[in-house]
């Protein structure tokens, strides 16, 4: 027990701390108070989203509408809120001696993919963060607003407002077409917006650069990010001009309704005189599935470097315990003469070979089977139809089995990819400053660099191949992870022992098309190391002209593929890809990661693929199994896509 003594001295030590948590508390006090409070006036409660999910006050969320937003996503869409705005208000107390009107502006910005306002190294403006997703009024010659005449009666007054966040929100003219903007061209960005209010009075209201106040303006041919003007440069030190930023988020996702429809556009199969004998209710081109379907038929290029000659054998190889000596046997049986020359193809039929379904909302794809006289490997697939720049890209998916119980592959490669979304200048990627990119995707070293491309490609495809990493000449030397001095002789003769073993293994390549652009700082060609979050990765780039980046990992064909589903992720940002997989979506692990210092990381528009594509193994060097001396199917493959997320 305490004496007497000691409960004065602890009575005394209590006194002093409370004395000093009221002083800290007021002066945190004072602070906030300090920090939204000027000279002029006051402002409080700052809401940047009254009229939507009232509930909740530190994050909303909200789904991006797809229906009807092929000219662009809306945020909200007039099927969120009343008249498709976010209402927003604060509160100001004017404390100057008269009464008098000022001025306000909101901003918004994704904060989940941006690039950081401020360079912490050189101590100025990041000139990168101009390509940052921030808007504010849609009519951007709207610059500031002013409040109503406010007395000088030390009372606060609400001040309310609207806006909304749309494609081009700078209505930068590289997204016009003659005179319409075309704000699908630049949508807005999936993730986390914060919203910032600026309250100034009139004479600081002068000093704001017009750039500032109007955002579709440049300076020296670029942008002012106003989050970096008013947080880290001269807007910070306006005498009565006050930036709130809420703490408030906002967190936009995107999950397309599978079940919604898939359109077949005209382009992709060269005009309109083909069968349209298939389309239904749910795959077409009717106005419903036009405004509203996420998803049309994805077409494979085809050229001369999928040609093959092919064994004249039809088959199921997983169900039909096809063995390597099967395949052996066919490899070896038929003469030259009796080979079936084809190429992969792709379907003549739109909707016969891809279904969407309404009643479980999900996409089934099916490579057709052939028959004799009939020969055919025909790759099908799905692509998205609205483009987006980064995110993080999930599928639920249930694709074919790639090998059977004995491992021969049944020679598809299961593949979710991301592609540039084309269209020339206005979809080109952030320019490349060494050398310049290769100008074109199919180009060889002869091909000419130019400084920008609107090429860009990220990729999981999954197929039997080694997973190692070659030096940049093939045969004969391989570099595993496992040994990197390795050296596998006679490739084509024999497979390694280590493919014998791992039979039932499959390879699930990461790669990222960067053009061959020799910007960053640690390009390679060859086999080279890069770590992340305690894995090492080997990436792999043939020689200096070669334009993709790919990191190889084997995985078992029956985790990824023999189950109800899997989950495959593409987390794409500013300076780096990460890829994932996993049987739910908390339990995702890393299988590659690529950063910007070995590989340029694009930041043009994109669409999501999904597809069961035939490849010709001559571009998987040391595949076991050639794609010619694989049977046609006897069968229809399918896969089914249960799900798209976009976070």
């Amino acid at each position: 027990m305490l004496n007497k003594k000691n409960k004065h001295i602890v009575s005394a030590l209590f006194l002093v701390l409370l004395i000093a948590m009221i002083f800290v508390s007021c002066n945190q006090n004072s602070e906030e108070a300090k920090k939204y409070s000027c000279e002029l006036f006051s402002i409080k409660n700052f809401n940047p989203i009254v009229n939507y999910q009232k509930d909740s006050l530190s994050q909303k969320s909200i789904f991006l509408d797809y229906n009807n937003a092929m000219d662009g996503f809306v945020i909200p869409s007039v099927n969120q809120t009343a008249d498709g705005q976010f209402e927003f208000e604060f509160e100001i107390k004017n404390t100057s001696e008269s009464a008098q009107k000022f001025y306000y502006k909101i901003y918004y910005q994704n904060e989940s993919y941006k690039f950081l306002e401020f360079d912490s190294v050189s101590k100025a403006e990041n000139t990168l963060a101009e390509e940052n997703f921030y808007g504010s009024w849609e009519d951007t010659d709207i610059t500031f607003k002013q409040t109503d005449e406010m007395p000088s009666d030390n009372e606060f007054h609400k001040v309310k407002d609207k806006v909304r966040i749309l494609g081009n929100p700078r209505n930068d003219l590289r997204y016009f077409s003659e005179n319409t903007n075309d704000r699908w061209k630049r949508n807005p960005r999936v993730g986390k917006y914060k919203f910032m209010l600026v309250v100034c009075a009139e004479d600081d209201f002068k000093n704001i650069p017009n750039e500032v106040k109007n955002i579709s303006l440049k300076k020296n041919q670029h942008f002012i990010n106003p989050y970096y003007y008013f947080k880290y440069a001269e807007g910070k030190k306006l005498k009565n001009a006050i930036a709130y930023q809420s703490e408030m988020l906002l967190n936009v996702i995107a999950k397309p309704n599978l079940g919604a429809g898939i359109y077949i556009n005209d382009m992709i199969f060269k005009g309109s005189e083909y069968d349209k004998s298939n389309f239904c209710k749910t795959c077409g081109q009717d106005s419903v599935i036009y405004k509203n379907a996420a998803i049309q038929q994805f077409i494979n290029y085809v050229d001369a470097s999928t040609k093959m000659e092919n064994i004249p054998v039809i088959a199921d190889i997983l169900k039909d315990n096809y063995s390597n000596m099967d395949y052996n046997w066919n490899k070896s049986f038929y003469k030259k003469d009796e080979l079936i020359p084809t190429l992969i193809q792709t379907s003549k039929h739109p909707c016969q070979t891809v279904f969407s379904d309404d009643k479980e909302n999900k996409i089934i794809i099916k490579n057709p089977a052939t028959k004799y006289g009939e020969w055919k490997k025909e790759s099908v697939g799905i692509i998205t139809r609205h483009g987006l720049t980064y995110g993080k890209y999930r599928v639920k998916v249930k694709l074919t089995e790639l090998l059977n119980k004995n491992g021969v592959w049944n020679g598809l490669t299961n593949a979710i990819w991301l592609i540039t979304q084309g269209g020339g200048e206005w979809n080109y990627r952030r320019n490349c400053n060494k050398e310049g990119y290769m100008a074109s995707y199919w180009g060889g070293k002869e091909d000419k660099r130019v400084p920008a491309v609107d090429y860009s490609e990220i990729d999981f495809e999954i197929l039997k191949t080694p997973p190692y990493c070659p030096d940049n000449a093939f045969p004969p030397v391989f570099k595993n992870p496992k040994d990197n001095n390795k050296n596998i002789k006679s490739w084509n003769i024999a497979m390694p022992d280590d493919i014998v073993q791992n039979a039932n293994n499959i390879t699930v390549a990461c790669t990222n098309w960067d053009m061959a652009c020799w910007e960053p700082k640690n390009f390679g060609v060859g086999c080279n190391e890069i770590k992340h979050n305690d894995n090492s990765y080997y990436t792999h780039r043939w020689d200096h002209w070669y334009r993709a980046l790919t990191e190889k990992k084997e995985e078992n064909d029956d985790e990824l593929f023999a189950g109800d589903y899997y989950y495959f992720e593409i987390d794409w940002r500013p300076t780096e890809i990460i890829w994932r997989i996993g049987p739910a979506p908390d339990k995702m692990r890393e299988v590659g990661y690529m950063n910007e210092k070995v590989t340029s990381i694009p930041n043009n528009q994109m669409l999501l693929i999904v597809t069961q594509e035939y490849h010709n193994t001559k571009w998987w060097p040391g595949a076991p199994y050639s794609q010619d001396n694989l049977p046609f199917p006897l069968n229809d493959i399918k896969g089914e896509i249960y799900e798209l997320v976009i976070e």
